[in-house]
């Protein structure tokens, strides 16, 4: 028999996959009472209602990424290697999460009130550790490339891939974190060749 954090975390796994796959306000709590096995009044035992569903899968995301991020580059000194570092951890925890993924991509604007400022404040504060991360890894002398442009142009690398990567696929999680992370790495830091052996 499950515990209660199991049952908990069943019902979020699977809350998550069916907003990925047929959109938060499509889903009803009678659609996720039979894609989890459980009954209505067992779901409400756990949650309010569906606003709290997604509340939680959100504010879970977005603190257990944070917090693995910090755990990622703390022991680490060499500013390219903790931004390699903030790479790889966000990329494999979203291989293994990709169904959230797309709901924090998808239904970023489904929530309001006290939730929505909650979950955007996790979200400013995981902007804000990459910047910092940013900031240190790049040349001190250069700054032709805006530290927020850089960070959301590599959000925008790394949350899209559920649109085309596939988990049983030729490359593995830990092969396309350093791929991404050479791809970026490669536009951040300027070229040493001489322009005119360019091209």
């Amino acid at each position: 028999m499950m515990t209660y954090d199991e049952r908990l975390e069943h019902l979020l796994a699977t809350a998550a996959n069916i907003f990925a796959a047929h959109g938060f306000h499509s889903t009803t709590m009678r659609d996720l009472s039979r894609a989890t096995g459980m009954s209505l009044a067992g779901m409400y035992y756990y949650v309010e209602g569906k606003d709290e569903l997604l509340f939680l899968i959100q504010e879970r995301c977005f603190t257990e990424v944070l917090t693995g991020a910090r755990a990622a580059i703390a022991a680490e000194t060499d500013p390219l290697e903790r931004l390699r570092r903030f790479i790889r951890h966000h990329v494999g925890f979203f291989t293994a999460h990709m169904a959230e993924m797309k709901v924090l991509s998808h239904e970023a604007e489904s929530l309001s009130g006290e939730r929505w400022e909650t979950v955007n404040r996790l979200k400013r504060t995981y902007v804000d550790l990459l910047l910092s991360v940013l900031d240190s890894a790049r040349p001190e002398a250069d700054s032709s490339i805006d530290a927020r442009v850089a960070a959301f142009a590599l959000f925008g690398m790394m949350n899209w891939i559920y649109t085309w990567y596939d988990t049983e696929g030729p490359v593995p999680p830990d092969r396309l974190a350093d791929q991404l992370a050479e791809l970026f790495m490669l536009g951040l830091v300027p070229s040493t060749v001489p322009a005119a052996q360019q091209g």
